[in-house]
């Protein structure tokens, strides 16, 4: 009994491990002896940008000065702003920008951002179609940048270097954090091939190559893994900046995640035919390498803990790693408590932000298999 709960809890910590350690390792190596460059090129094609927005009153006038200024001639960009039902006079704030070529859609009933870009692209013009979110601010330079790696004809979408604005609360500093790992994550996935998570906020891809999502969909994951599925790659572009202020509420934080894995689980359904691994085997490999074994972490995280308990119990040898667990979860947990020294924010942030993203992720999971679901989001709070 004990030879098999040893194994066990080699097994739990290895699949809590590889998502996150080996199967970059991994990917690293294919890189390594069978490197993708991308063939960029300077390029200036007709490009619509699409701001979807829901009750954005706050920040949306920022957001289009920013798009106007960018670095792209001016008549070869086509900026529209979606109002998904908007209540808080995001409209009016838009419809003052009329006059400088800026477009207001609007749709009559709220039904999220799938539906509200699937009404958007019937009425683009750019050959390319850049997706920003309604408090995303692009660098003068990104839309040049993106546009240049269409010059690859085996490129269908390009996801941009998205950083997060941020003090010193975990919320902040871990999903800045987070998103660092994740854009390190990017650079490989793309020398090997396609990225399979993009930012969703500075993106980019061939119009053409759009397909209606239906409305309880999250677009950021399946229109990528569709222009995979076409042939074409997704890559990540470090050269293209764009920042956005972070969530500055913890619980603001813990809902957007559960949100975003709820409605991730539900797109791995809608596209598991991405996940035959005798048609396509290496997006299948890197779907279920760098998605679904991340969002079961919080299971291998769980049994570490319970296994390496009952295995202390009996052998004190195993003490030393339960401590050491322990002593990780203890952080996460201080780090919940309000007015904490600067210190001790910066200490906490990171095994805080890990614990409420990881009960996030169980939470979701929870809720998929009752079959919630969701197609709306909330601003962010901060």
């Amino acid at each position: 009994m004990g030879g098999a709960l040893e194994w066990s809890l080699l097994a739990v910590i290895v699949a809590a491990a590889y998502p996150i350690v080996g199967y970059p390792l991994v990917l690293s190596a294919i890189a390594l002896l069978r490197p993708r460059p991308v063939r960029r090129g300077e390029w200036t094609p007709s490009v619509t940008i699409l701001v979807p927005a829901y009750n954005e009153a706050a920040c949306i006038a920022g957001t289009i000065e920013n798009k106007l200024a960018l670095d792209y001639p001016a008549e070869r960009l086509e900026i529209t702003v979606v109002s998904d039902a908007s209540e808080d006079g995001t409209d009016d704030i838009v419809r003052r920008y009329a006059d400088r070529g800026v477009k207001l859609l609007r749709t009559a009933v709220r039904q999220g951002k799938a539906a509200a870009l699937n009404e958007a692209i019937r009425h683009a013009n750019g050959e390319i179609v850049v997706f920003s979110d309604a408090n995303s601010t692009f660098a003068v330079d990104a839309v040049r940048r993106m546009v240049e790696n269409f010059t690859d004809p085996r490129v269908g979408y390009v996801t941009g270097n998205l950083q997060y604005l941020h003090g010193e609360e975990a919320s902040g500093r871990g999903s800045g954090a987070y998103m660092r790992y994740e854009n390190w994550l990017r650079r490989i996935e793309t020398r090997v091939d396609s990225v399979i998570g993009v930012n969703g906020g500075v993106d980019a891809m061939r119009r053409r190559l759009y397909a209606a999502v239906p409305a309880d969909q999250i677009t950021d994951f399946v229109l990528p893994l569709r222009v995979i599925a076409a042939g074409f790659r997704v890559v990540f572009d470090e050269r293209v900046h764009s920042s956005e202020r972070a969530n500055q509420e913890l619980g603001s934080e813990f809902r957007m995640r559960v949100r975003v894995a709820l409605r991730a689980l539900r797109g791995l359904v809608y596209m598991r035919q991405a996940l035959n691994v005798v048609r396509a085997p290496l997006p299948a490999f890197c779907i279920f390498s760098h998605k679904i074994l991340r969002y079961l972490s919080f299971l291998f995280l769980a049994g570490a803990l319970i296994i390496n308990a009952i295995l202390a119990a009996r052998n004190p040898s195993y003490i030393p790693l339960l401590l050491l667990q322990v002593a990780f979860y203890a952080l996460a947990l201080l780090g919940l408590t309000r007015n904490l020294p600067g210190a001790l924010r910066r200490l906490t942030a990171l095994p805080t932000y890990f614990l409420v993203s990881n009960v996030a992720f169980g939470i979701a999971a929870l809720r998929f298999a009752r079959g919630d679901v969701v197609a709306t989001w909330r601003p962010r709070a901060g």
